[in-house]
């Protein structure tokens, strides 16, 4: 179904970015790494369509660009549907002969406020609809660009500006929506999570993603310094810890059959390597009251969740873990 096309620090280097530098993105932001890294991993001519948020802020104040490829900004809610029209009016350009390129790929990016709630809708039906295009949600876990505030992808617990922690509230109350699992639930032919630490796992995924035909869907972790009041230059070791921890598992699913990839599968055959969530949340300002004794519940309560989700993830995947030696 997929090339065997293997992604080598060489090959990465000579290719030239299709994301630029001299971007206005804060240091150490992790979805700026992100669009780098996808923009490497593309097979030939492609169109993007970008939402409004911080990577399209970011990279296209006017009279400047980031982007060395033909790219469109597009409302907060509709890239997908943008995706889907351009990916239309491609096969109509083709029928008529307009067009000589045997291939165009059509990217949609978006975060977590374009993903998991205002755009959903268009995200839905044109996935619904079997639009050729790969989706790539950039995940910062918040609305980073208005001011942080929680969104559909903000993890419980998490103090943003709408759900600080104090006195009355711990932050975030509500969980995070399990938006990838619910991509599945389409009948996509292909839908995967990745990290910016396992770049090599996230190039593989985003030329699977385009190769697949049909709608693709990528969740990508994407560390915000400003947001997560984290240090700017642990953002990469963020998105490690995110996964050892497995609050965010590394998975494919083709065809709706869920599969582990290689970094989350030494959580699941060596359990003893896999980390508790407290050494991912206690580098992150937004966590902080978490490790005072009014809220040290909550902390349990989120690696009693964490664990959960892992089991129930292994289970997706067929995967029974060792039994525990005494």
């Amino acid at each position: 179904m997929f090339s065997e096309w293997k992604f080598t620090a060489k090959d990465i280097a000579e290719k030239p970015d299709l994301f630029l530098s001299g971007h206005r993105a804060c240091a150490g932001c992790g979805p700026a790494t992100v669009l780098r890294l996808i923009m490497k991993a593309v097979r030939g001519p492609t169109i993007v369509t970008n939402a409004t948020g911080c990577m399209e802020v970011v990279a296209s104040i006017y009279p400047y660009t980031s982007w060395a490829t033909p790219w469109l900004h597009t409302a907060f809610e509709t890239a997908a549907a943008n995706a889907a029209g351009i990916e239309t009016a491609l096969k109509i350009m083709k029928k008529k002969s307009k067009i000589k390129q045997e291939q165009i790929d059509v990217i949609a990016l978006a975060g977590d406020g374009g993903t998991y709630d205002i755009g959903i809708q268009a995200l839905s039906g044109a996935v619904e609809r079997g639009h050729d295009f790969l989706f790539v949600l950039y995940d910062n876990e918040a609305y980073m660009n208005t001011g942080i505030q929680r969104s559909g992808g903000t993890p419980l617990g998490a103090s943003t500006t709408t759900s600080p922690a104090g006195t009355a509230i711990p932050g975030k109350l509500e969980h995070k929506k399990p938006i990838a699992d619910i991509m599945v639930a389409h009948g996509m032919p292909y839908v995967a999570t990745a990290s910016p630490y396992y770049w090599r796992d996230l190039l593989v995924k985003v030329r699977r993603g385009i190769e697949v035909n049909g709608p693709a869907f990528l969740h990508v972790f994407a560390p915000c310094p400003r947001g997560w009041r984290s240090d700017p230059a642990k953002s990469i070791e963020l998105s490690r810890l995110a996964v050892e921890t497995c609050i965010f598992p590394l998975w494919e699913a083709v065809n709706s059959e869920y599969q582990l990839s290689a970094p989350s599968k030494v959580m699941a055959l060596s359990p003893q390597k896999k980390k508790l969530v407290k050494e991912y949340l206690q580098v992150q300002g937004r966590f902080r009251h978490l490790f005072t004794p009014k809220y040290e519940k909550m902390l349990g309560d989120i690696q009693r969740i964490t664990d959960e989700r892992w089991q129930r993830l292994l289970k997706k995947c067929g995967i029974t873990q060792p039994a525990k030696t005494a």
